[in-house]
């Protein structure tokens, strides 16, 4: 019961600030890419900032990863779930995890 509530009214505020940010961290990076590219030195002290987007950036890619593999089980769309859990992150793994087997769902026990 409680678990529905925190995800029918959490759950989409999460998924709006996670792809608000892991966009920005993807914005983040290729400025820093851009930047080491004509030469123009940032300041150190944005270096942690960098650390953290790099390291958002790549769970949200290994959960990418996970939801593409788990979505084949499930006979889903594995590109579509894989973009999806990446930029939505945990939340999109456990949508994935507790969706129920709908082919399963359809099998008529005669």
């Amino acid at each position: 019961m409680i678990f529905n509530q925190i995800k029918t009214t959490l759950f989409p505020v999460i998924k709006v600030i996670s792809t608000v940010l892991i966009i920005s961290a993807i914005t983040w990076e290729l400025g820093n890419i851009y930047a080491t590219s004509v030469n123009y030195q940032i300041p150190d002290s944005l270096n942690p900032i960098f650390w953290i987007g790099r390291f958002a950036l790549t769970s949200h890619f290994l959960e990418g990863i996970i939801a593409a593999v788990y979505a084949i089980q499930k006979n889903k769309k594995p590109i579509s779930y894989g973009i999806y859990t990446f930029f939505i992150g945990t939340i999109g793994l456990i949508e994935l995890f507790l969706e129920k087997d709908e082919n399963l769902a359809n099998v008529e026990i005669k």
